[in-house]
């Protein structure tokens, strides 16, 4: 079936940050885009953006330079007014039913949020269920829920449906409001395992490509063991307990005793991660001390603690300690970084 295909009208952009981070994120779009303007959609957490530069300008601006904070981007392309009752969905069918934006045979993941504290006559999740059979059968598109390649969003308000198509990459992630949510497999040592499964995925990384990693402040090991999971030689170092299922793991070496008291040989491991909870002056230091064991083209992730809530300053600091050595390639606060940052680098 062919359709004349509309052309999207005029955008706004919604953006999300890690609650508390907002203004952060704010201020990151503002130096980017000098005339943003900000309205909260939901305090510190989800706000709206206006701003005169067009949309594809706007959204090409904050991808390449991608803020910090800014976890994830929706265009708004329109409105639907809404009275969070059962008859949302069938506005919502019409509204879908209505546009003719979509290539039959794309892969579209309809992603559809709801600002907190709000009760509604049904689900999101119900929402989506209502939209996917007439994509289907009016528009011929594929449903999916991961690696689309356009995303419809809808976020609801109190009164109000905020719709977009866009990428995934202008989204700046592919998972609804960037909350990457993994599931919690049985024998989980640490919740900190997720940091370094989100990093290892928005950073385009595979963890399999590399060989032999160094854990610095391992225990109690969620890092170690997703490294090991992924076939790497690991060396974990914590005067901490490593967990009891790891320790007889045949490519660990676990050195229980303080970083700063470890002798390793040069150009020996070529992944190095770090996840202390130290400040981030006491963490740089330990870990510039330690970076003569990095080959040469190897990678650190590290999480940097926001002990001060001065996030900017911190990374500048954090990056003088590590000395012009290494090359900052991301730092970005990720959906399951709390009151810290992870930074990926690589060894000049």
């Amino acid at each position: 079936m062919s359709q004349k295909q509309q052309s999207l009208p005029p955008v706004r952009l919604i953006g999300t940050a890690n609650h508390g981070f907002a203004q952060y994120a704010q201020e990151e779009v503002r130096r980017l885009l000098p005339d943003a303007k900000f309205a909260y959609l939901e305090p510190g957490e989800v706000f709206l953006i206006r701003t005169e530069t067009a949309a594809e300008e706007a959204q090409q601006v904050l991808r390449a330079q991608e803020p910090i904070f800014l976890r994830h981007l929706q265009p708004v392309h329109g409105t639907l007014p809404i009275d969070r009752s059962a008859d949302d969905l069938m506005r919502a069918i019409e509204l879908v039913q209505g546009l003719h934006l979509f290539q039959p045979g794309e892969k579209l993941a309809v992603q559809v949020r709801k600002a907190q504290g709000l009760d509604f006559g049904y689900t999101p999740y119900g929402m989506k269920e209502a939209i996917d059979p007439i994509l289907v059968q009016q528009h011929e598109v594929e449903p999916v829920v991961r690696e689309a390649d356009r995303i419809l969003s809808l976020y609801l308000t109190a009164d109000t449906l905020h719709w977009g198509l866009s990428r995934p990459e202008d989204n700046l992630s592919d998972w609804s409001g960037g909350a990457v949510r993994y599931q919690r497999e049985e024998g989980l040592i640490s919740r900190a395992k997720f940091k370094l499964l989100e990093a290892e995925e928005r950073f385009h990384l595979d963890f399999r490509t590399y060989e032999v990693a160094l854990d610095v402040g391992a225990a109690p090991g969620g890092w170690t063991s997703l490294l090991l999971e992924r076939g790497l030689a690991v060396t974990a170092i914590d005067p901490g307990l490593l967990h009891e299922s790891l320790q007889q793991h045949p490519k660990l070496t676990y050195l229980r005793k303080n970083a700063g008291e470890v002798a390793l040989a040069d150009e020996t491991f070529d992944l190095l991660v770090c996840d202390m909870s130290w400040s981030p002056k006491q963490m740089a230091k330990l870990v510039a001390d330690l970076l003569p064991a990095l080959v040469t083209g190897g990678t650190a992730l590290i999480t940097v603690k926001l002990m001060h809530k001065k996030p900017f300053q911190t990374v500048r600091e954090t990056m003088e300690v590590l000395g012009d050595g290494m090359q900052l390639l991301h730092a970005k606060q990720l959906f399951h970084n709390r009151e810290e940052l992870t930074l990926h680098l690589i060894k000049l």
